[in-house]
């Protein structure tokens, strides 16, 4: 009762002349009124007035003079709820917008914290302060000294730029000076986008010495901007770099660049360009944009851009739908590895397709069509295989017209067996020209048919555990006839659980997989209780004849395939693995993949082993045996460290190995990183690298904090 009887009186003793329907409102335990215009309010005071909120232990307004003594603890939280200033007496006007507070602080975003003798509000948009300590670490009592500070004689924080203004700012670590700024503007932790310099880096490599990065951000507009950044190194190395970044109504695009000039190759400027772009077009299309160049093979490995060894330029329009998809799209190849001649691939490739899923009506069943156009052209005019031997004309260009239509309906048999009837069919139309193998136009044909049987048998244990038996036999049948045709878009095939029961292992137009043939296989997927599960799969491909389809390396070669077996486990806490092999009948390795992830509250571990023979067909001379790993360890709540390498196998070396530390708390994220490069070419010798970077949290960095450190008692 009594603080709605006080929110009544100041509604009526509140109310500012000027502006009657903006009434201020005040709750609080006692209030006074003495003489026609004093008011005193007292035990747990609040006032709010426009969006601004006011906790004080008492206020005197006095009327006439449209004024608040305030008694504190005082806590004034702006409208936006982004400025707290707190303070232990202040006198403000009625409006709370001026005034002066003393023994006060600034709080922005929950993050920044400058402590000041004095706080003066003015205009409701400025806080001017004087003999401020900025900062956004915690203090203890024990120890009352930041991690790091700014001091300063006077700050000035404007709330609509919201920037930041320092008059003889020092800049603190662990209270020692490191340098002194006459003037100093830094954007507030509300605001994402400000012109000014960012935050430095370190970096060191073998190759080019220690060089600093100082990148300066502009804000062009409200939906561009541009970041330069100056990089200068010991040896004589001097580095433009630029990214310029604009949203659209209807999407968005980004560039990243550099241009160089480095004694690794005097006299030539260096440099690269990457494009990155998407947009929505109209009738539900979207449009992708990536280019990408580079002026020479080892500028990306150099500057520690990427480790790309083919670049691709591509501008593709698509649209995806439940039934069908449509793409159309322009790639520009370009190869940065020793053994490429950017003369004799594909540089330029064009690819149209239209892709539809129907139901055939009385017919039954699913059906679908597929046309495609695809051209490819090479800037060499040399009609034969040069240097490279890869059995491909090192000028061939070639245009392909390519159709596909297929079947499948499934039925339920006796004992729960699902039988399915399916079928495909293909034509294309090739024209090649510089190829005096495969020149003029020429055409092809294919088709298969084929039953498939799936009988799943389903258990539930007595745990609650789900255990699901499924044994697949599928029956093709394909003409064994082979057209004389290229092959350059189907040399790399795969023998996994997506392709075990296939119509076609190839994945492109330019080869088709011939002759009769079963494929065979089971499946035992168990599902626990405790959250975990696994699968197993395992397979194998019998044919009619061997016709020399495949490469030793595949393990789809011969009458009998190698044995596939997969098996994955997800388990209940954090533990993921994925493995895949391929085992002929002597259990001698063909190809074999395995990955394991764990993501734990504390570790995080991700690594990955391949294994495969070599294979000419598939353009490996030499086996692939190589592990990767990338590590991360909490060791406690604010460091972090970090470990990654490559090792292979074949050549019993390591390729790439680092190792990293990071410090973060809720005022500073500190990252040091040390690399090792150990592989070498004409293009590249091996590097070591290493990098160091500072953020302060708090002001617009981006970064978010961590934990904050522990007070000692």
């Amino acid at each position: 009762m009594v603080r709605l009887l006080t929110c009544l009186l100041l509604a009526l003793t509140l109310a500012l002349p000027a502006r009657a329907q903006e009434q201020a409102t005040l709750i609080s335990d006692r209030i006074e009124i003495t003489g026609d215009t004093r008011l005193i309010a007292a035990g747990n005071v609040e006032v709010f007035y426009k969006g601004r909120r006011l906790k004080a232990s008492r206020i005197v307004f006095d009327q006439a003079t449209d004024r608040l003594v305030i008694e504190g603890p005082i806590v004034l939280t702006e409208a936006s709820g982004n400025t707290i200033i707190l303070a232990s007496q202040a006198e403000l006007q009625a409006d709370l917008a001026e005034g002066i507070l003393t023994s006060a602080r600034l709080v922005l975003n929950r993050q920044l914290q400058l402590a000041a003798n004095t706080i003066t509000r003015v205009s409701g948009r400025y806080t001017e302060l004087e003999t401020v300590a900025a900062s956004s670490c915690k203090v203890c009592a024990t120890d009352p000294t930041p991690l790091w500070e700014i001091r300063a004689h006077k700050v000035r924080h404007d709330e609509v730029e919201r920037q930041i203004y320092f008059d003889n700012a020092q800049f603190r670590l662990a209270g020692i000076p490191v340098f002194y700024i006459p003037r100093l503007r830094m954007p507030d932790p509300t605001l994402d986008r400000a012109t000014g310099f960012l935050m430095p880096s370190l970096r060191t490599t073998s190759d080019l010495g220690t060089g600093l990065k100082l990148p300066y951000f502009i804000a062009l507009t409200p939906s561009s901007d541009l970041t330069l950044t100056p990089y200068i190194t010991t040896r004589d190395s001097q580095t433009l770099e630029l990214r310029y970044r604009q949203a659209f109504t209807t999407g968005r695009i980004e560039l990243n660049g550099a241009i160089t000039r480095d004694q690794l190759i005097p006299g030539d400027p260096r440099g690269y360009l990457f494009v990155d772009g998407e947009f929505r077009l109209p009738l539900n299309f979207g449009l992708t944009i990536k280019g990408q160049t580079v002026t020479d093979p080892a500028y990306l490995l150099d500057y520690g851009i990427s480790d790309a060894d083919r670049l691709d330029s591509r501008i593709e329009a698509s649209r995806t739908r439940r039934n069908e998809h449509i793409s159309a799209r322009i790639i520009s190849f370009q190869t940065l590895r020793d053994d490429e001649d950017n003369t004799t691939i594909p540089s330029l490739v064009a690819d149209l397709t239209f892709h539809r899923r129907f139901s055939l009506g009385a017919l039954g069943g699913e059906g679908g069509l597929r046309l495609q156009t695809h051209n490819h052209w090479r800037s060499s005019t040399n009609p034969l295989d040069g240097p490279d031997s890869d059995d491909i004309a090192d000028g061939r260009d070639l245009g392909r017209i390519s159709a596909r239509i297929d079947w499948r309906r499934s039925f339920l048999l006796p004992l729960g067996i699902e039988g399915t009837v399916l079928g495909e069919a293909t034509a294309d139309a090739y024209s090649v020209a510089q190829d005096q193998d495969f020149g003029g136009k020429t055409t092809g044909t294919h088709g298969n048919a084929g039953v498939e049987l799936r009988w799943p048998w389903v258990k539930v244990g007595a745990n609650g555990a789900t255990h699901v038996i499924e044994p697949v036999a599928q029956f093709i049948w394909a003409s064994s006839n082979a057209d004389s045709l290229p092959n350059e878009d189907s040399v790399l095939v795969e023998f996994d659980e997506g392709s075990l029961f296939s119509l076609d292992r190839f994945p492109g137009s330019d080869a088709v997989e011939r002759g009769p043939r079963a494929n065979l296989g089971v499946t035992w997927t168990r599902h626990d209780p405790a959250g975990w599960s696994m699968g197993v799969t395992l397979g194998r491909v019998f044919r009619e004849a061997d016709l020399d389809q495949f490469g030793p390396g595949s393990g789809l070669g011969g009458r009998t395939s190698d044995w596939f077996a997969a098996v994955n486990f997800d388990l209940a806490d954090g533990i993921a693995l994925t493995a895949r092999t391929v085992l002929d009948d002597d259990l001698s390795l063909t190809k074999g993949e395995a990955r394991i992830v764990y993501s734990g509250t504390r570790t995080a571990l991700a690594s990955s082993l391949i294994w495969a023979v070599a294979d000419e067909t598939e353009n490996r001379p030499d086996p692939t045996q190589e592990i990767t790993f990338d590590a991360r360890r909490k060791l406690n709540p604010n460091w972090t460290a970090k470990l990654s390498g490559r090792y292979d196998f074949v050549a019993d070396r390591g390729t790439v190995a680092g190792m990293g530390l990071e410090f973060l708390n809720e005022c500073v994220r500190f990252d040091v990183s040390l690399s090792r490069r150990f592989t070498s070419s004409t293009s590249v010798t091996p590097t070591t690298d290493f990098a160091l970077s500072f953020d302060l949290v708090g002001f617009g960095s981006g970064v978010t904090g961590g934990p904050a450190r522990a007070c000692r008692q």
